[in-house]
């Protein structure tokens, strides 16, 4: 009698004894480890085609809202900055408006008008940006242009900033190519002087010069997980001429050039002095396209970030509402967590008072308020936590006391 033959896998042609569970079909077996392989094999293969758009199954539905609906929403966030907010909706809205013309052979093209948003430190431009994207039902991404560098150098290519772009939308090319980014820190690519040197400036005007072709409408051969690029990766095409790119940056010691384009000393009888002290308080509302490319941006990229425009500094008053009257408002972040441990939080006038002359002094911005409140509130989060106590009322002498305790209270005031 033949010995009966021993069961394998059919592609692995590992034996029954080798593996731990053996499927059996109509004409061979599978082993576990050869399903895995296999799951692993489909996964790629259907994001490769979502990658390159095959078969057009995009889940992309544009929500559009009109720029009063848009600002209207930004109010509930951010204080003040009327102006920015009206050019970011005015933008977002005519992208939107662009993306579902149906255009026809001899209709007129509309093109993008990608943003510059100039504004001290802590005055909310990440925030808009990120109040848009909590708004939009379009891709959205935020990157930081001081990690990147020129082609072949250490540091990321502009490219990877579409990778973030395509993982915010699950690598769907088709939504991503009518998505918006969000380019933080533009100033600190600025050219670095015009003294000829022997070395290149490739964290400086050599990304500017990489970022050309992709805020003007090109297809970009993008690294799906980012970083530097290999001959060997696989690339995704995108195409970014229906991309919306905002960039925004704190443009440090641009005032000076503007002081210099614009006659802040005149003299006179008819000279309204109090005016004349308010222009100089913010002269980036003079801002313009001649004090960027003083500063460092090269007009190549100047020309193709038409809209230019500002953030006002923020004063006493303006300071005083961010801490109470946004729906994110700082002082109910931290009345919500005392709530979390059963603790009614109250805190003064007179210490919201303090706080906002505290951030004015050290020019610190909005984010200097988050410093200074945890500062404040610091010891009361340690020690409160499983105690009995079930009320907390935080008086300006208390303030004072912890805030002289901490580190902040050194800081020198330039």
């Amino acid at each position: 009698m033949a010995k009966q033959a021993q069961l394998h896998c059919s592609f692995c042609g590992r034996s029954r004894d080798e593996v731990k569970i053996l499927i059996a079909g109509q004409e061979g077996h599978i082993c576990e480890n050869c399903v895995e392989h296999a799951q692993e094999i489909i996964v790629q293969e259907l994001n490769l085609k979502n990658e390159a758009g095959v078969g057009g199954n995009s889940n992309f539905k544009l929500s559009v809202r009109r720029p009063a609906e848009i600002k209207k929403f930004l109010d509930e966030y951010v204080i003040g900055q009327d102006d920015a907010k009206k050019v970011l909706s005015v933008a977002v809205y005519n992208h939107f408006k662009r993306i579902v013309q149906k255009v026809q052979p001899d209709d007129i093209e509309i093109e993008k008008s990608n943003i510059i948003m100039v504004g001290e430190t802590g005055t909310g431009k990440t925030l808009l940006a990120k109040s848009i994207a909590r708004l939009l039902n379009v891709p959205f991404a935020i990157v930081d242009a001081t990690v990147f560098t020129e082609a072949g150098y250490v540091g990321e290519d502009v490219e990877s900033m579409l990778t973030r772009l395509l993982q915010n939308c699950n690598y769907d090319v088709a939504s991503a190519e009518r998505g918006i980014v969000y380019v933080d820190e533009i100033d600190k690519i600025a050219r670095k002087g015009d003294n000829p040197s022997i070395t290149r400036d490739v964290s400086g005007e050599g990304v500017q010069q990489g970022l050309l072709k992709m805020l003007e409408g090109t297809e970009v051969l993008v690294p799906p997980q980012g970083g530097r690029k290999h001959p060997e990766q696989k690339m995704i095409k995108v195409d970014t001429k229906n991309i919306l790119f905002i960039c925004g940056g704190a443009f440090d010691g641009i005032d000076k050039v503007i002081a210099r384009r614009i006659n802040t000393n005149a003299i006179g009888f008819s000279v309204n002095k109090d005016e004349q002290e308010h222009q100089r308080k913010n002269l980036l509302q003079f801002i313009n396209a001649t004090d960027l490319k003083s500063f460092g941006l090269i007009p190549e990229l100047l020309g193709r970030l038409p809209v230019v425009t500002h953030l006002n500094p923020l004063d006493k008053e303006t300071l005083r509402s961010i801490l109470t009257k946004p729906k994110n408002a700082l002082m109910k972040q931290y009345t919500r967590l005392f709530e979390l441990e059963g603790i009614a939080l109250t805190i003064d006038e007179a210490v919201l008072d303090f706080m906002v002359d505290k951030a004015l002094e050290y020019k610190l911005g909005a984010r200097g308020l988050r410093s200074i409140c945890e500062s404040i509130l610091t010891d009361a989060m340690f020690e409160l936590p499983g105690t009995e106590t079930t009320v907390l009322n935080i008086t300006l002498d208390y303030a004072e006391s912890m805030f002289s305790k901490s580190k902040l209270s050194v800081l020198k005031v330039a």
